[in-house]
């Protein structure tokens, strides 16, 4: 069935890597897209919300052999084993239609087979690559490309790399998707990556792209050419439509939901689905997806969490404590989706209690308990309009509309402000019609009748719309106000006055109890003091193999110690003044104060590592590293026999 016979959407998280430690900016993407397939389903569109891991490649290679299992094991605990992907998706009430995994076997059938048709349409030619790469992103690079000498995507150090390849012939489409982005300058969101697109990428002239790997083995084998493995990001790519069925019998989805409405993707691999994915679509004589959107970051401390950096946000931690719809409702309504944002625990709680607690909770609360105290929890038919009505029902009945403008710009911030404004003015409302004056006269019960349905009605069309975000939330307020079935969809959204007028509520818990910000800081802090604590010693991590050429990278200089004192202020510190034989005297410090007496070492013969980058420590320049052995958390530098001349290296 093809796209315009029926309503159908389809939308796209990246495949994620399969992190052993998931933090809240996985969580962010896949919230984001979760809120719009919901939002799609709600306004009746048949939607594929597809999602999954990618599981090839080196660095899984390398991390499985460290952790002494095999690649397919490794990847099959953290996204299957507990507490693992599936588990959070299902924690944070991900409604995924599909889950593809790349060590599928249909997905893997599917890979052979655009490898092959792109080589035979002559888009994918052998040579041997000799560059740059960073293994963490998986990634080739140009000398230009990096940025200070490293990944422009990571930050981290790239190496050469230089074996047989297939390559795929990128620059062929330079010019396509030059056309591509001009032509529909929507394609790619926010306008902001475009620029970077181009700037950086399209007009400087695309090169050809590595396209297969013959240095490790763990990842889709070139059928046609035993000891080639397809570059991962061609395999990753291609998960969008082989999830579908293309080149395989798995699906049949392909003509049904294909071309892609949307792909959200972090602004990190926006190359990737923006330049590399269209050029790889082309080849194949596929058509394009209709948009691809590069969020932002959510960053802590200035930087994007990254569990190498040690700065993640335990998104399990958080819905655990403060519960899930709370945690999605802050992701959701913080920061503009395409922007980068700043998380802190202040920012979530102040949020929860803000708009909840507040705003929202508290005028359900008051509501529900206003319709029990003074009607026995069932309004009666006979109401009295009066003034400030118009008003409120202006803006409840115009609401759905200024919501629908903001979520088809995936503008999930913007259209959520839309709702709480309407949830201001309900409780602006309560301010000025009064109604706990208006329950003192019993002449004014139609009155105070109608006020607490125009307040209820209100609820019911905010939390209509709030339901692709908190959706177990919106759940209760619907059972709390009295409304279910065809007065919580999207058609009735648009109406003002559907709940019966004899509406009975039912009070239960508080949806968003608020939260003591002070009392809440102070066992933040407290459990992240018990976090830091030292804890029982963890089994060592294997160290992985280094080449000879590794090794002799680094040069290890015998020295003699000519001095060797305390660093003021400094408890762990020494600053030695060296013979490195050299006729140039070298400064070095040292943490082992806590070990050696200054004096013990003047006059010794050590081993220092001198080619190390110098550093600042404690306002004093360091010059390398002295070398020592650690044993039961105690520090013994290496010390040599006198005869050891300085200037000798080790080999």
């Amino acid at each position: 069935m093809c796209k315009e016979c029926k309503k159908t959407f389809y939308i796209s998280t990246p495949i994620y890597y399969p992190s052993d430690k998931l933090h809240i900016g996985h969580t962010y993407c896949t919230v984001a897209t979760d809120s719009m397939a919901r939002y799609m389903r709600m306004r009746g569109y048949d939607v594929m919300f597809l999602t999954g891991t990618d599981e090839h490649g080196q660095k899984i290679e390398e991390k499985a052999k460290a952790a002494g299992v095999t690649p397919q094991q490794f990847v099959d605990n953290i996204v299957a084993g507990k507490g693992g992907i599936l588990d959070l998706w299902k924690l944070m009430n991900i409604s995924n239609d599909r889950f593809i995994r790349t060590t599928d076997d249909y997905h893997v059938k599917s890979i052979q087979y655009i490898f092959k048709k792109m080589y035979e349409n002559g888009d994918i030619y052998k040579g041997a690559y000799k560059g740059l790469y960073c293994t963490p992103c998986e990634s080739f690079w140009t000398e230009t490309q990096l940025v200070d000498g490293k990944c422009p995507d990571c930050g981290r150090e790239v190496y050469p790399a230089e074996e047989e390849a297939y390559f795929f012939r990128l620059s062929k489409y330079t010019d396509r998707i030059i056309k591509l982005f001009e032509e529909h300058p929507d394609f790619l969101e926010p306008q902001s990556r475009m620029n970077e697109m181009m700037n950086n990428f399209l007009k400087p002239g695309l090169e050809d792209l590595c396209v297969s790997r013959t240095s490790f083995t763990w990842g889709v084998p070139v059928d046609f050419d035993p000891g080639h493995v397809v570059y991962v990001w061609v395999d990753a790519l291609s998960n969008y439509i082989t999830a579908l069925g293309y080149g395989n019998d798995k699906y049949h989805d392909y003509e049904k939901y294909w071309p892609c409405d949307v792909h959200f993707v972090g602004k990190e691999i926006v190359r990737f689905h923006s330049i590399i994915w269209p050029a790889m679509l082309m080849s194949l004589g596929e058509p394009l997806p209709k948009k691809v959107y590069g969020h932002g970051w959510l960053l802590l401390d200035g930087g994007k969490m990254s569990k190498s950096k040690g700065n993640v946000v335990d998104p399990v931690v958080l819905a655990e404590r403060y519960g899930v719809d709370a945690l999605r409702f802050f992701l959701m309504r913080e920061f503009p989706f395409g922007s980068d944002g700043m998380f802190s625990n202040e920012l979530l709680i102040s949020r929860i209690n803000t708009d909840l607690a507040n705003s929202l909770g508290n005028l359900v609360s008051r509501t529900v308990a206003m319709v029990e105290k003074y009607f026995g929890g069932t309004l009666p038919k006979d109401t009295r309009a009066g003034d400030f009505d118009d008003d409120l029902i202006k803006d409840v009945s115009g609401l759905r509309d200024a919501y629908q403008a903001q979520m088809d710009k995936y503008a999930f911030q913007s259209a959520i402000s839309e709702v709480f404004r309407v949830l201001g003015r309900g409780n602006k409302y309560i301010d000025e019609t009064t109604p706990w004056i208006l329950a003192k006269n019993e002449d004014d019960k139609p009155r105070l009748a109608r006020v607490l349905y125009n307040l209820l009605e209100t609820i019911r069309v905010c939390t209509i719309l709030l339901t692709p975000f908190i959706p177990d939330s919106c759940t209760k307020i619907f059972e709390q106000i009295g409304a279910a079935g065809d007065l919580i969809t999207w058609d009735a959204a648009e109406k003002f006055g559907l709940l019966p007028a004899d509406v009975t509520v039912k009070k239960g818990e508080a949806v968003f109890p608020r939260i003591d910000m002070a009392k809440e800081l102070a066992l933040l802090e407290e459990m992240n003091k018990a976090k830091a604590a030292p804890q029982s010693e963890p089994e060592p991590e294997p160290v992985p193999e280094i080449t000879i050429d590794d090794f002799a990278k680094v040069e290890m200089t015998v020295c003699k110690v000519l001095t060797c004192e305390n660093v003021k202020k400094s408890k762990k510190l020494l600053k030695f003044t060296l013979d490195d034989g050299s006729g140039t005297e070298r400064q070095i410090l040292s943490g082992i104060a806590e070990y050696y007496k200054p004096e013990e070492l003047v006059g010794k013969t050590i081993v220092a590592c001198t080619n190390l980058a110098p550093r600042k420590m404690m306002g004093h320049e360091s010059n390398g590293m002295i070398l020592s052995a650690e044993k039961d958390g105690k520090l013994n530098v290496v010390i040599l026999d006198d005869a050891v001349p300085a200037g000798a290296k080790l080999c």
